[in-house]
């Protein structure tokens, strides 16, 4: 009877509970440190059961915030006997369910129910709706992908065109080049060519030029021997002589004695010869049916002495670096283009793009006489030799002549056909030279007003012109690369001069005439022996072009020419020709037009396109 009813008993689960008694340990004591123990702190029952309490209710309120999570719906699918139930009770069927019910317990109990017949009942309705949304999401997608598609293919298409274009244009290119590359070729045999001819021409150029200088000095030889000759015939004769002077009084014999010591044998026969060449030259320069103007000018005898030949040289060569800017002010209200001294004052004269030309006192600057007149441009300007007038040029195609007597222009020359660059006097002062971009330089007559001579050879714009002072020799420069000498008596080309490879921009002769100045736009300056016709320096001041080159007065021998060049890059270059010493003088803003030095070498003056006129000394 105990075995059953140790058989009949059920554990849920079995747990034995052991004693546990202080005695089987052994508690070691602490000792407290009384240290850290508060004075104040009293042993209080209701406060020690408090802080237990809300240490409770603080781990509580932690679990329940940690398992406070979001819930989630779970959709549980319908078994088959709850799906026929809730059928039947939605439909009100109560006899039906009471026999299904009936039935279907008692095939349970039975266990005749298998499992496939007990299966949940698949919920088609959430199935479908779930699948419509699929559908729907999956036919989004297509019509994405689709607009996606169309837009690839039409940056495709955009993409084959750019790149059937870039491909045409590069086989248009590379043809471009191939045939360039073919010229280029050709262009070399074709200079290859001339290299020979070239060189043939040069040779025959020099042995002309030596052939040249030989029969000069054969000349001057056989010249002086004549007249060494002649005067010992003279003295053989003394009697003739006696008779010839007591018949036709001393004072010939005595000037031309004078002529002799002054001149010398050799230098009276070329004069002599020179004045025949003269006489001849205005027998046979004209035709017969020749009319002159009543009152046309006549040009003077080339046979006055340059002052500057006979001055002596500084024997102290200028130092470049010794110029410093003294004085500055702004002149016109566009950019300053040329600068002209007066002949016998502290004037000067400048001119601009702004239409009209200003006097101004130097070293003051201050303002004296403000001219208009152009209606473009003005150009150049030049002071009459006697500085009673003044000349300008201009974009407008016209050169005009200033009375300061009459305070207006008195005449106004149009016989140019494009932009006048630039004018010069002759020194007896009836003569005015001028040059224009129309390709031809014209020489006006002061007294008949009215053009003497065109002179026509440059094949482009003749940018400057300048007379040698006391002679009838012109010299000009032009965008053709080349330097010309012309005779102003006959409107003749004496000389040109080649070796600039660009466009020459201004031109000037040296206080002896001796020596040319000239420069051009990639700032190549050249210095010219015009007795040798060939370059003494060339100086490359680039790649900055350079507008004007002049020489100082003060130092006219050979060895101490100095220069000074109006340079593109703001710059003035002092340049000394015996040392080859180059400085730059700073202070323009932007470029320097013009550049000028004073008649005694004292003071340099510059003007340029930042409007204002710098002295420096």
């Amino acid at each position: 009877m105990a075995a059953v009813e140790e058989a009949d008993k059920y554990y849920l689960e079995r747990e034995e509970v052991i004693d546990d008694s202080s005695d089987y340990y052994k508690y070691e004591q602490v000792p407290v440190d009384e240290e850290f123990i508060p004075a104040e702190l009293d042993e209080d029952l209701d406060f020690a059961v408090r802080t237990v309490r809300e240490a409770v209710e603080d781990e509580e309120a932690g679990i329940q915030t940690s398992q406070a999570v979001k819930p989630s719906l779970i959709q549980k699918p319908e078994v088959v006997d709850d799906f026929v139930r809730n059928f039947l009770v939605r439909m009100g069927l109560t006899r039906t369910l009471d026999c299904f019910q009936t039935e279907w317990y008692e095939l349970q109990q039975r266990g005749l129910l298998h499992e496939e017949n007990i299966d949940v009942v698949p919920d088609v309705y959430s199935h479908n709706s779930n699948l419509d949304s699929e559908v729907k999401f999956l036919k989004q997608e297509v019509v994405k992908f689709k607009n996606a598609a169309l837009k690839a293919k039409e940056t495709y298409v955009k993409l084959r065109k750019e790149r059937d274009y870039h491909r045409m244009h590069h086989k248009r290119v590379v043809q471009e080049k191939n045939k360039l590359i073919d010229d280029i070729k050709r262009l070399k045999r074709h200079y290859m060519q001339y290299e020979p001819t070239l060189q043939q021409l040069k040779t025959k150029y020099e042995v002309a030029m030596k052939e040249k200088m030989l029969v000069r000095l054969e000349r001057d030889r056989v010249a002086g021997q004549i007249i060494g000759l002649q005067n010992t015939l003279k003295s053989m004769e003394p009697t003739k002589s006696e008779t010839f002077s007591k018949g036709h009084g001393a004072q010939p014999r005595q000037q031309s004695m004078q002529g002799e010591k002054v001149l010398g044998p050799t230098q009276r026969a070329l004069v002599e010869a020179r004045l025949k060449t003269e006489k001849s030259k205005d027998v046979v320069q004209h035709p017969e049916h020749f009319k002159r103007h009543p009152k046309d000018s006549k040009f003077p005898e080339d046979i006055g002495v340059n002052p500057s030949l006979n001055k002596k040289g500084s024997s102290v060569i200028i130092n470049t670096g010794n110029f410093r800017q003294t004085a500055s002010f702004q002149a016109h209200t566009q950019a300053v283009s040329s600068l002209a001294l007066h002949p016998h004052k502290q004037i000067l004269c400048t001119t601009s793009d702004d239409h009209t030309w200003k006097i101004w006192a130097v070293p003051s600057g201050d303002p004296i006489f403000t001219g208009s007149g152009h209606t473009e441009w003005v150009s150049d300007c030049e002071f009459h030799p006697n500085g009673s007038t003044l000349a300008t040029t201009s974009g407008d195609t016209t050169v005009k002549i200033w009375n300061f007597a009459e305070s207006g222009c008195t005449h106004t020359f149009t016989d140019h056909t494009s932009a006048v660059w630039s004018c010069s006097w002759h020194f007896c002062g009836d003569f005015l030279a001028t040059c224009s971009m129309d390709n031809t330089s014209k020489i006006w007559d002061l007294n008949s007003l009215r053009c003497r001579y065109t002179l026509r050879g440059h094949a482009d714009s003749v940018n400057s012109i300048e007379f040698l002072y006391y002679s009838n020799l012109l010299l000009s420069c032009s965008a053709d690369k080349t330097l010309s000498i012309w005779d102003a008596r006959t409107g003749l080309c004496v000389q040109t001069f080649y070796g600039h490879m660009h466009s020459v921009n201004h031109a000037t002769f040296s206080p002896r005439g001796d020596t040319i100045g000239s420069c051009d736009s990639y700032g190549v300056v050249k210095i010219w022996d015009v007795r040798k016709l060939a370059v003494m320096t060339s100086l490359n001041l680039g790649p900055h072009p350079t507008n004007e080159v002049v020489f100082n007065p003060s130092d006219n021998t050979e060895e101490g020419l100095v220069v000074a060049v109006a340079s593109n890059d703001g710059t003035i270059k002092v340049h000394e020709i015996s040392t080859g010493l180059t400085s730059s003088l700073s202070g323009h803003g932007d470029a320097v037009q013009c550049v000028l030095f004073e008649q005694n070498g004292d003071f340099l003056v510059s003007g340029g396109t930042d409007k204002t006129v710098r002295i420096w000394c």
